[in-house]
């Protein structure tokens, strides 16, 4: 293998980047000690299944992300979409794909399970990038611009529909939306698929009772304490009973049979409590400094291709712990999906060092 020399990538980003993972890593130590000891009798099973099935296969993909020059993706973006289609296909496929939690989203292959909208998330930002690279001038226009994203989008996006994963469809569907943007796309343009987006959305909630409920939840949360608002009340318990400074590292109560997916979707909750303001405060810190610093890198790319791609994977991670904080906090409703560099799950966490591996790589390449 070829020497890394870390000093070609930008220190401040890689800094960052190897903070949040630490930190989570330690977090995820912590909120998983309940759930584990209950499930498996042992303290530490989710860790080390992070480990193994997450950060290790990741930390490999991230070394070949970030030896690997990004222009390739060019390239390959076709074939790497219809890979995260075929992908995607697969979860309707009995006996590939499987449900869990009353949802199609997962591919299993013996001991190993894999989250294909994970993959489709990064498969379409590439895609998105190359043809809005192609698009130029003709990206204003509604015939060749505009209406090709649309159809591109709700095509992408039925997948998401019919598993459902209406979580990683908001996430996808806000960063294309900022991407378009970003590339370029006129405001007017945006405003109809704004509008687009929030009547798909109604829609959505309308036709399924347990989406509804999820909203009804959210607008009163202490009207079914017990039942719909069980999760969202522990959160805030948890967050509140945190106070400023927390309870102190590893001495979390919710975690232990009171929260449910402490180790998933609701791990914000149990820092918080266990850090208190302040560790929610220095985590919300440093995504924001992970984003301000990661634009800087587009913003300085050789191509139009590094510019968009670069924005469009941060956009992907940045909005996600966006999403996944407001919803545990109770500021939308709640949403079900993972807090990067933090949650338990292995696809999630091998295609976020994936996509900081290619961010990485761009800050290194001169024109």
């Amino acid at each position: 293998m070829r020497n890394i020399q870390l000093r070609q990538y930008d220190q401040v980003f890689l800094l960052l980047f190897a903070t949040m993972v630490i930190f989570g890593f330690f977090i995820l130590a912590s909120a998983s000690l309940g759930i584990s000891s209950e499930k498996y009798g042992e303290a530490y099973y989710f860790l080390l299944h992070q480990m193994l099935y997450g950060l290790l296969p990741g930390a490999i993909l991230f070394y070949f992300a970030l030896m690997t020059p990004y222009k390739y993706l060019r390239n390959l973006a076709l074939p790497i979409l219809l890979v995260g289609i075929f992908l995607m296909f697969l979860v309707f496929v009995p006996g590939i794909g499987f449900y869990h939690g009353g949802a199609k989203r997962w591919l299993s292959f013996g001991v190993i399970s894999f989250q294909p909208s994970e993959f489709m998330k990064f498969a379409y930002i590439v895609y998105l990038a190359a043809w809005l690279e192609t698009r130029g001038k003709e990206l204003r226009s509604f015939k060749f611009g505009f209406l090709p994203f649309i159809i591109m989008s709700v095509f992408i996006a039925s997948f998401l529909v019919f598993q459902p994963d209406i979580g990683t469809l908001g996430v996808l569907m806000i960063s294309v939306f900022a991407l378009f943007f970003y590339s370029g796309g006129p405001v007017r343009q945006l405003a109809i698929f704004a509008g687009i987006g929030l009547s798909a959305f109604v829609g959505l909630v309308l036709i399924e009772p347990y989406r509804l409920e999820r909203v009804s939840t959210f607008w009163n949360s202490s009207a079914d304490p017990v039942g719909a608002g069980y999760q969202i009340n522990q959160a805030l318990i948890a967050v509140g009973s945190g106070g400023l400074w927390g309870r102190g590292f590893g001495l979390s109560r919710q975690k232990f049979s009171y929260l449910p997916e402490p180790v998933g979707d609701s791990v914000f909750a149990i820092l918080s409590e266990e850090l208190g303001f302040i560790g929610a405060i220095i985590l919300l810190a440093l995504f924001l400094l992970f984003f301000i610093r990661g634009i800087k890198i587009t913003g300085r790319a050789p191509d139009a291709f590094g510019r968009l791609l670069g924005a469009g994977l941060l956009f992907l991670i940045i909005f996600q712990a966006l999403i996944n904080i407001a919803a545990i906090t109770g500021l939308i409703p709640l949403t079900g999906i993972p807090l990067p560099f933090v949650s338990y799950g292995g696809s999630a966490i091998m295609m976020t060092l994936i996509e900081v591996g290619i961010i990485l790589n761009i800050s290194k390449t001169k024109s």
